[in-house]
């Protein structure tokens, strides 16, 4: 088997790891708070990342002044990121989250172009206003609907997104400096001190903290944090970046749109969740205002190339 054929493979299991991540958080919604849901899935994914440390050869050596230059972009990356997302499925369906979260390249490539200066062609801007129109088009739906949670989870989602799309802008220069391990594990960190500083500090004040540990008593909680601890949140970040590593960032970005596919149907098909037409015409016109924007940046460079 080819490097190239370990990438795909790579890239398609990220994808059914992604995609499956929003029915699991759902799961554990139905017995956890979206707080006490943070702080058990980073405490497994700090666990699992420490685990892992001890018997990798490449041993970590994290100063002070490493931390302080990693922390600024794990406010956007875990802690807004994953904040957002979770308040927002709290009061939206996993589906549609996952199509608007289907635009996280097209915010990518605004900041990359306002912030780094990145040129973009104009047939590019035309397919990022159309996934822009494609997110408009789902809140104007949601927006005619009696259940204004909706609304408000969609527009979390969004800024979960756009929290996200700043993080890829930020990082690229950070991790010119920095393995992806250093960066992982100090991130996975910042989420494991405060999500869980923000769940016990949250219930010491309702007076609830014998609540903390109660969802472990759910086998399906149980599950579903593992998933999200382990193999959603550093299983992915190997994946993802050993297919970078083999095929063209373009490329990936087809595969998270896969994701988005995967999303909507395990909320339809386990989670029992409406799927209305609109969701169906919003997700294409997104799903392809994305794959064209990467198509045309793809041509161009193979074009500039020849």
């Amino acid at each position: 088997m080819t490097e190239k054929s370990k990438a795909y493979i790579a890239a398609i299991a990220y994808a059914f790891i992604i995609g499956l991540s929003f029915m699991f958080v759902k799961m554990t919604l139905v017995v956890a708070t979206p707080l006490d849901t943070l702080a058990h899935r980073f405490t497994i994914a700090f666990i699992g990342a420490t685990i892992f440390i001890q018997f990798t050869k490449n041993k970590l050596k994290i100063h002070w002044r490493d931390i302080t230059r990693i922390l600024p972009l794990a406010l956007l990356y875990p802690m807004l990121f994953f904040a957002f997302q979770i308040f927002g499925l709290a009061r939206t369906s996993s589906s549609e989250a996952g199509i608007i979260q289907a635009t996280i390249p097209i915010f990518t490539l605004l900041f990359a172009i306002v912030i780094l200066k990145e040129r973009a062609k104009r047939v590019q801007l035309v397919f990022i206003c159309l996934s822009v129109i494609g997110v408009i088009y789902l809140l104007v739906m949601n927006g005619t609907g009696a259940k204004t949670a909706n609304l408000v989870g969609s527009a979390l989602i969004i800024v979960s997104s756009i929290a996200s799309a700043l993080y890829n802008v930020f990082a690229r220069k950070l991790t010119q400096h920095y393995s992806l391990l250093t960066i992982t594990y100090v991130m996975t960190l910042f989420g494991f001190v405060v999500f869980n500083s923000m769940a016990i500090g949250s219930r010491m004040i309702e007076g609830t903290m014998g609540e903390f540990f109660q969802p472990f008593l759910h086998l399906d909680f149980v599950l579903a944090i593992l998933y999200l601890g382990i193999l959603s949140s550093l299983v992915t970040s190997y994946l993802s970046n050993f297919a970078l590593s083999k095929i063209k960032a373009a490329k990936m970005s087809v595969f998270s749109n896969v994701a988005t596919l995967i999303t909507i149907v395990a909320g339809v098909l386990f989670l029992q969740e409406t799927f209305h037409f609109y969701h169906l015409i919003g997700g294409i016109i997104i799903i392809i205002g994305v794959v064209g924007t990467n198509f045309v940046g793809v041509r161009g460079r193979i074009n500039k190339k020849a």
